[in-house]
């Protein structure tokens, strides 16, 4: 059953401005294939999803999605039918990660309810949405069901549990193979940003969050759901040991391809607000207590504490575009 909040119109653009990934060049347009005519890079749309990854950060990253790909598949993530896609988040028709699903659903509803309803309300009009880790692309097709303009991004294209799930799924949004750090997009084209259980996987949260802000409207929201969030640092470094030492076990690798942070703290997002020039809200969903009842617990416990969930908005302060432009610009090659 549609959410839809909004009928498109004619003169509601349906793609996303694209540029290229390594130097920002706005593309002509294409069909299915792009040339940057800065550097000239090309790059195909393959099975509907955009493959936009420069040879570089292919090769860089080409581990981490291999192991990725090789766990996910081992662990029975994904389906081969759309009624498994379609029921997401609220359901998972497989039975197996029941617990984690309820997490998300409760995130979406925070996420809906809280800050896109707000939204839609007071601007009347589609919005432009990244769906950053994307996965399956559940939430872009959530919420390209509400009326809005979606662009999925990941680095995985599998069809049972990464962007090739995109058949699935009756509504139509943008699939883009892409790196957080070099997002493929015009600059301050998107009015939310969300890092969907992804911005933990960021080696460097201030870059990652930087190239997303270059994206995001001036007005815009940057949404960060489901990462782990902890008030103690050393019980976050304890799950990234813990998580390694499981993923040794059975599979035989540590899953660490990539270094990332792995995890926030409430003095991380203090240091990205001043770092960045946002502010922060973090959003307590409906399955709060009981994550932190669990966590405080725990801590009683002289366990590690565990992790919660809130879902975290951003909003830039008045002066933080134009510091940010001065700081990143170069690095990440504006125009």
């Amino acid at each position: 059953m549609s959410e839809s909040a909004f009928a498109l119109n004619v003169e509601t653009p349906t793609e996303f401005r694209l540029a290229c990934p390594r130097c920002r060049q706005p593309f002509p347009s294409g069909r299915d294939l792009l040339r940057c005519p800065a550097c000239e890079l090309r790059f195909s749309r393959d099975g509907g999803i955009w493959h936009l990854l420069p040879p570089e950060r292919e090769l860089a990253l080409r581990r981490f999605v291999t192991e990725y790909r090789e766990v996910r598949h081992r662990e029975g993530w994904g389906s081969r039918g759309p009624a498994y896609f379609r029921a997401l988040p609220f359901v998972d028709l497989t039975g197996r990660f029941e617990e984690i699903w309820r997490i998300r659903a409760a995130s979406y509803a925070t996420l809906v309810q809280r800050v896109l309803r707000p939204i839609e309300l007071q601007t009347q009009t589609p919005l432009s949405v990244l769906d950053l880790g994307a996965g399956n692309s559940w939430l872009s097709h959530r919420l390209s069901e509400r009326g809005h303009r979606l662009a999925a991004v990941d680095l995985c294209d599998d069809a049972r549990d990464g962007l090739g799930a995109h058949v699935h799924y009756p509504t139509v949004f943008t699939s883009v193979v892409a790196d957080f750090d070099h997002l493929p997009f015009a600059g301050r084209q998107a009015d939310i940003v969300v890092f969907n259980a992804a911005l933990h996987y960021s080696p460097d949260l201030v870059v990652t969050l930087a190239e997303a802000l270059r994206v995001l409207g001036d007005t815009g929201h940057l949404v960060i759901m489901d990462s782990p969030i902890y008030h103690d640092a050393v019980s976050g470094a304890r799950m990234v040991r813990e998580r390694e030492h499981a993923f040794i076990r059975d599979h035989g690798f540590p899953s660490n391809a990539v270094a990332s942070e792995g995890f926030l703290t409430h003095r991380r997002l203090r240091e990205l607000a001043t770092d960045l020039g946002l502010r922060f809200r973090l959003l307590r969903p409906l399955r709060w207590w009981p994550m932190r009842g669990h966590s405080l617990l725990a801590t009683m416990r002289g366990q590690r504490e565990r992790a919660t969930f809130p879902v975290i908005v951003g909003r830039r302060r008045p002066w933080a575009a134009s510091r940010l432009e001065t700081r990143f610009g170069r690095r990440n090659g504006a125009r």
